[in-house]
């Protein structure tokens, strides 16, 4: 079998981008250590929702995209975001929740999918094929539309019998 070369997205790789060319490299690497509240351990960059961090006459404004309009996670955010920086000194700071562009799951890292098969939620794909996080098995069926949020689905393996999230394409 020939060795698989692992690629990113082109949304994803546009934000990478965007990010190594902003002049505020502290502050991103500060905003690595919020965390998504519905996703213990995945980092908001990571999920693909923190956008951008812009200076704007002495005031960090911060960019986020949630992952649907009404995501019940973005007050959250929001206020751990700002907890974040206020840690290192920075008290005034605003965070802007933007729905557009649209977010997708195509914005997500490498990581950040890495990171949901680590916790056994399966990672989105482009193609919706849903394999278990836990045995790797594409014997899988449908349970519900809606997992443990809106933005996943409920599956059953048929191999080894777990339930598992989905998290969904978008």
């Amino acid at each position: 079998m020939a060795e698989v070369i692992p690629t990113i997205s082109p949304e994803f790789a546009q934000r990478r981008a965007f990010r190594q060319n902003s002049t505020h490299q502290d502050i991103w690497n500060v905003l690595d250590k919020v965390f998504d509240p519905e996703l213990p351990g995945l980092t908001i960059w990571d999920l693909g929702i923190l956008q951008d961090v812009q200076l704007v006459d002495d005031v960090y404004n911060i960019v986020v995209t949630p992952t649907y309009s009404g995501c019940p996670a973005i007050d959250t955010i929001k206020a751990d975001i700002k907890t974040a920086l206020a840690k290192i000194g920075f008290d005034e700071t605003t965070v802007q929740v933007t729905l557009a562009p649209a977010w997708s799951t195509e914005m997500m890292s490498p990581a950040g999918k890495a990171h949901l098969k680590s916790i056994n939620i399966a990672p989105p794909d482009q193609m919706d094929r849903v394999n278990c996080p836990i045995c790797d098995s594409e014997n899988t069926r449908l349970i519900s539309q809606f997992g443990s949020t809106a933005c996943k689905s409920l599956h059953q393996c048929g191999d080894c019998s777990e339930v598992f999230d989905y998290f969904k394409h978008f």
